[in-house]
Order: C-alpha cells, then sequence, then structure tokens
C-alpha cells in the first residue's frame, strides 16, 4: 500500500485508501470529519498540469451544476466532493448505448445551464487548444500531401471562427468522467476550455475507448449527432463537424507521441464521422 500524502489540517480528513492512479495524478478515498466521504486529487508533477488546475476553475465556475464540487485546494491536490462509484462506461455495459447516451445528454445540459458567476479567466481559449491540428495540417500541407488533418483543420477554423456559443466547457467529456452517486449524474476531472459546447459533444463519439464497434457504426454515429444537437441547440451536422475537428486533433497529440496505434485509431473513427456527416 502507498503511503498516503499528508494532507492539511484543515481539511480534517482520514483513512486514505489510494482508488486510482494514471500518469497524472493519485486519487484518494477519504474520510471527513462528519463521516461523509471525500475524494482528494494529488496531481503528480508532469507536462501538461496546467490542464488540471485549469479544471479547477472550471468546477469553482460551475459550483456544483452537472459537475463534482471542490471543496478545497492545497497546492496540487484537490478536495472534492465523493461523486459516486459507478461510471457511464458501467450503464453502457448494462443499459446500452442508447441509455448512456441519454445520460451524457442530460449532463451536458446541466454543464451548459446558464451561470450567474463570470467565466473564469484562466480557462484555456479553444483556438489554444487546437494547436497541434493546425501544427500538424501545416506539415502536411508544406509536404504536399492533402490529408484528414488539413481537412479537419479548416474544419476547425471555420467552427472557431463562428461559433455557434462561447461557454466554459469541460473539456475531456466521456464515459469513464461521467460518474453516479449521491447527487445523481456528475462530471468529474475536466479540462477548463472555453468555446463552442460542441467541443464537448465531440468527445463522446470517439468513447469508449474499447469499443470500436460501436464508435465506427453509422447508426451510433447519426444518433450521437441528433441527441447532442438537440441538446445543445445545434444542428447534428455541426456536432460531427466538431468530432471530426476533435478526432484529428487527437489523432495529431497521438502523433506528437509517435503512438501510431491510437493515432490510426482516432482517424478511422473520424473517416467514419465524416462518412456519416455526408448524408446529412
Amino acid at each position: 500500500m502507498m503511503d498516503a500524502p499528508a494532507f492539511p489540517k484543515r481539511w480534517k480528513v482520514s483513512a486514505p485508501e489510494l482508488i486510482a492512479e494514471t500518469f497524472s495524478s493519485r486519487i484518494w478515498k477519504v474520510v471527513r470529519e462528519d463521516g461523509s466521504s471525500a475524494i482528494v486529487k494529488a496531481l503528480k508533477p508532469f507536462d501538461d498540469v496546467a490542464d488540471e488546475l485549469r479544471g479547477e476553475h472550471y468546477l469553482v465556475w460551475r459550483h456544483g451544476e452537472g459537475a463534482v464540487r471542490l471543496l478545497d485546494r492545497d497546492g496540487h491536490s484537490m478536495l472534492l466532493e465523493y461523486a459516486g462509484d459507478r461510471l457511464l462506461s458501467h450503464e453502457l455495459a448494462e443499459q446500452g448505448d442508447d441509455a448512456a447516451t441519454a445520460i451524457a445528454a442530460e449532463v451536458m445540459a446541466k454543464l451548459f445551464a446558464p451561470s450567474d458567476h463570470p467565466f473564469p479567466e484562466e480557462l484555456q481559449q479553444l483556438r489554444t487548444r487546437f494547436a497541434s491540428l493546425f501544427k500538424k495540417a501545416k506539415a502536411d500541407r508544406d509536404a504536399g500531401a492533402d490529408s484528414l488533418y488539413v481537412e479537419a483543420a479548416a474544419t476547425a477554423e471555420r467552427l472557431l471562427g463562428d461559433p455557434h456559443d462561447i461557454k466554459p466547457l469541460h473539456g475531456d467529456l466521456h464515459h469513464d468522467n461521467i460518474i453516479h452517486g449521491p447527487r445523481g449524474w456528475l462530471a468529474i476531472d475536466p479540462k477548463g476550455v472555453l468555446g463552442d459546447p460542441g467541443f464537448d459533444a465531440a468527445n463522446m463519439l470517439y468513447n469508449p475507448l474499447e469499443r470500436d464497434d460501436l464508435c465506427g457504426a453509422p447508426e451510433r454515429i447519426a444518433h450521437m449527432a441528433e441527441t447532442f444537437a438537440k441538446t445543445l441547440g445545434q444542428t447534428p451536422r455541426a456536432i460531427l463537424d466538431h468530432a471530426i475537428a476533435y478526432g484529428c486533433l487527437s489523432a495529431s497529440w497521438h502523433h506528437e507521441d509517435r503512438n501510431d496505434a491510437d493515432e490510426n485509431r482516432e482517424l478511422s473513427i473520424a473517416m467514419a464521422i465524416r462518412a456519416v456527416r455526408s448524408n446529412f
């Protein structure tokens, strides 16, 4: 058992249990003074730690509406509301994809509900988040390659130039970042981005990661596009455009990491989404 970090005394938490560890953080379940559960997310020093720290500004702004509550922060550790342990991926496995998609749409509706608080200044501009895609597309253009990256970058430019709306975004919404517990379904682990809500819908089409049979299925792609379009007040074509741009952005990140398998996976799904878009 890994030794728990020294939690701030003011948190008054005990009985830490390590429940997850990723490349970016360690997640501890703890007991608060009143006997209730909470989560401590202890960030590791890594390249994109700013992503996680922007996420906390998003959580403060969202104030528990559709998302887990941030209770306190100490350096690179966050004390979070315990949001439960049933992931949307579990719901999908047991109740089916349509049920999971409907829940994701309900969570999105809460995340994009109006707020009385001003947008956090610390959020990342969506154009900045697309930097890797634009870099890869330029390299392909310079090499004379008319690639899907080039096409997707043009789509991203069009979407960024004429956004349907500008709102704080979760930035990484997928089936393992939506969880059910005492307050119902909530989003966890936001990145904290500012831009068109279609970006948050886009990632859902590429998930769950282990279900390529679903992600590449035309009927599922169309159903998700129609469902999220209704939730966000956009057209299905716009959702699909966001999905193509997002998938190629994700692929460009994998390209930078020399992760050929995941790059090709994202590009393959983007091509399937592109084919469905031509029918709308």
